[in-house]
């Protein structure tokens, strides 16, 4: 995927541009966000698909449903990424952004410590066999050895090798997480996940709705402990 981590926010701010309301994104509309980068989705294709949803809404002669959800641009989306996968084969080559994060070094060691502090204040589940505070407070330090190494350095590393480590960090959050939070709001949480996913599923192909319901159970489990996303995709 190209080297660009102002996703969410373009996707975000573009989308409620096209709404005509500053309102926030539902827990659905992050998570399906979360499954176009997971899935390799280009940004201008999401942008794209959004336009060309907008603009069929638009046509309609009766509007009397708004929309509610990112999720009702998901199949212009996806007919956008396919067309633009086609171009790129046609012209011999992938396409390639040309767009550069544009972050700062005194930016990133902001946000690492930042989450490291959000880490140490998370009200974490608790079970027996699993030291979850234990983890947040390893992953606090790594978070600030990192912030204090790129400060030190004066410059950052590359942004491609600091995400992935980032990432082996969330991931052993969010096993740990599963497995300590008591299987009641377990259920609570995938029940909820079903019913906001329920008015799209017939737009959505299977995989797509088993990720996008992967992804709603996470997020909400994260707000609930709050829990930051270390992702630099989160870095606004």
């Amino acid at each position: 995927m190209e080297n660009y981590f102002n996703y969410f926010t373009e996707i975000e701010e573009h989308y409620l541009r096209r709404r005509g309301t500053h309102l926030l994104l539902s827990t659905l509309d992050w998570a399906l966000i979360e499954t176009w980068k997971n899935a390799g989705v280009p940004l201008e294709a999401i942008l794209r698909g959004v336009d060309d949803a907008f603009d069929k809404y638009d046509r309609r002669p009766s509007k009397s449903k708004k929309v509610n959800s990112l999720a009702y641009c998901s199949q212009a989306v996806l007919a956008a990424a396919e067309d633009m996968k086609e171009a790129a084969v046609g012209a011999g080559g992938e396409q390639k952004s040309e767009r550069e994060p544009g972050f700062e070094t005194a930016q990133v060691v902001a946000f690492l410590r930042g989450n490291a502090e959000k880490l140490e204040k998370a009200k974490l589940p608790q079970r027996a066999v699993f030291t979850t505070e234990a983890l947040a407070r390893e992953e606090a330090a790594s978070l600030r050895e990192m912030a204090d190494q790129i400060e030190a350095s004066g410059k950052l590393p590359r942004l491609e090798d600091l995400e992935r480590r980032l990432t082996v960090l969330e991931e052993k959050l969010f096993a740990v997480l599963m497995a300590a939070t008591p299987d009641e709001d377990l259920v609570n949480v995938r029940a909820e996940a079903d019913r906001d996913i329920a008015p799209y599923r017939r737009n959505m192909a299977s995989a797509q709705v088993e990720q996008l319901h992967k992804q709603y159970v996470h997020k909400r489990l994260l707000e609930r402990c709050g829990i930051p996303r270390l992702s630099l995709f989160y870095m606004h």
